[in-house]
């Protein structure tokens, strides 16, 4: 418990328990009783040794107590000292997080169905327009000369903090990846990633205006591409 002026504490030589004032008036009293029994006292006055003892007890009893003040004082500001705790933010990562909904029963006619986007965006940077950005695995495709892998749709409309890229307009990129997947005679299991970006996104932005303009990041999915004009 903190000692301070009305707080007692057991002293030795003094009152069972005392406070400050307490502790100043005993020095005054250990004062008086060394000037009324000087030391040259202790050969004819026979209780001079008990009265020495006591005064000294007295005076150790007040250095205990003022030494107690000082280490209280020292644990309490201990006990002040802030805990740093570190608060993350309420919101991490892109301005908008997106997750595959369940694939459609009925698969898209053009041999690849994409599952419906959906999204959750930071309530403080939201957009009113988006576009989508779809990149497929071109490791397995043997064909000369280049090949385009990512397919950048037209922007679309999106609204709230969370929701879903329309049905119609997954139904277009599913068509769209289908075109492209035909051309280049790709059959069976096809790994693609899509991202939504802005919508000032150009339709033909390469690796690094896509990277400064995407408002999510890359969500990978692994399909089956059953090309319904096989011409390879």
């Amino acid at each position: 418990m903190p000692f301070f002026e009305g707080n007692p504490m057991m002293v030795p030589g003094c009152h069972s328990f005392v406070t400050v004032r307490d502790l100043q008036a005993c020095e005054r009293k250990a004062d008086n009783v060394s000037r009324s029994h000087p030391c040259g006292a202790r050969e004819w006055y026979s209780g001079a040794s008990f009265q020495n003892n006591e005064e000294e007890d007295l005076k150790r009893g007040i250095a205990l107590a003022l030494g107690g003040l000082v280490f209280l004082a020292g644990c309490g500001n201990q006990g002040e000292k802030a805990v740093d705790v570190s608060v993350k933010p309420k919101w991490q990562g892109a301005p908008y997080h997106i997750a595959f909904d369940a694939p459609p029963a009925k698969p898209n006619p053009a041999g690849v169905t994409i599952p419906a986007v959906k999204y959750t965006a930071n309530p403080e940077m939201m957009e009113k327009r988006a576009t989508l950005v779809v990149r497929f695995d071109a490791s397995g495709i043997k064909k000369s000369g280049p090949i385009m892998n990512q397919m950048i749709m037209a922007p679309v409309d999106i609204s709230g903090v969370e929701g879903a890229l329309p049905a119609d307009y997954m139904d277009e990129a599913s068509k769209g990846l289908g075109k492209f997947l035909g051309a280049y005679c790709v059959k069976g299991k096809i790994k693609i990633t899509v991202a939504l970006a802005r919508s000032s996104l150009s339709s033909q932005a390469g690796d690094t205006e896509v990277d400064a303009k995407r408002l999510s990041d890359w969500l990978p999915i692994e399909l089956v591409f059953k090309n319904p004009h096989p011409t390879c």
